[in-house]
């Protein structure tokens, strides 16, 4: 991710537990939810306000006022440059802790950079893949926690779970990790797309004649299809899922 900073132009207000000032973007895209160094303490970007309206987020060259937590606000400074550190300024442990309980943290993380931090964490080839792996489901449970619409959370995850399968194979059986079961993810995945092989054929024949809803449909299946056919040589022939798979694997290359 690009780091953002912000430039102080005022602090309006402050308390204890943090407050509001009017801020320049001088580097990167600032986004709610972000965390800010002052030091060795650290500002959570809250909201931010353009024209007297919330919106969420505004980049270089931009002024917005912002609200921070953080009791150092009081502190800030005309002029001070405040520079974007990782959400994940706390200890993967706690991370895990917190997305399993719900502990609060001194700045929670927010679910939208969190879950790309994590998964530039689990893609690093630099770190051991059991740590990797930790930092999956650290993707998983941030996306779970991001709010958008059920469909768009669940793609996004079996396009998670099909890169921890691809990178480290599926689990061990009795392992306890069924974002690593092959036939669960072809399950999940087929679920997803609401219709069968055929009927999807039928429609990209005329696919440029359907309703842009309906085009939209056939496009998000076409890129659910590439995690069946990741699955599938985990599955036996016999296997109705493993049908299934081969089946969409002709299909695709017909959908628009």
């Amino acid at each position: 991710m690009s780091i953002a900073e912000l430039q102080v132009y005022c602090v309006e207000e402050a308390d204890v537990t943090g407050g509001v000032c009017v801020v320049r973007c001088v580097g990167g895209v600032a986004r709610a939810g972000q965390v800010y160094a002052v030091g060795e303490l650290r500002l959570g970007l809250r909201r931010i306000e353009r024209h007297g309206r919330p919106v969420g987020f505004f980049d270089a060259g931009h002024v917005a006022k912002v609200h921070l937590s953080g009791a150092v606000v009081a502190l800030l400074s005309r002029g001070q440059v405040l520079t974007s550190v990782p959400s994940d300024g706390h200890a993967l442990e706690e991370l895990e802790a917190w997305l399993a309980t719900g502990p609060p943290l001194l700045e929670e993380p927010h679910p939208g950079p969190l879950r790309s931090l994590a998964a530039a964490r689990m893609q690093d080839e630099g770190l051991p893949a059991p740590l990797r792996l930790r930092w999956g489901r650290v993707v998983l449970a941030a996306i779970d926690r991001a709010g958008r619409p059920e469909a768009d959370r669940e793609a996004e995850r079996a396009a998670v779970r099909g890169y921890l399968i691809q990178s480290f194979g599926p689990a061990d059986p009795g392992a306890g990790d069924p974002d690593r079961d092959p036939a669960a993810l072809c399950r999940d995945v087929l679920a997803l797309m609401r219709t069968s092989p055929a009927r999807a054929l039928a429609q990209a024949r005329t696919w440029r004649e359907l309703p842009r809803p309906e085009i939209l449909r056939l496009r998000r299946v076409k890129n659910l299809v590439p995690w069946l056919v990741l699955a599938r040589p985990y599955l036996r022939d016999a296997d109705p899922l493993a049908r299934a798979a081969d089946a969409w694997a002709r299909v695709r290359p017909h959908l628009p």
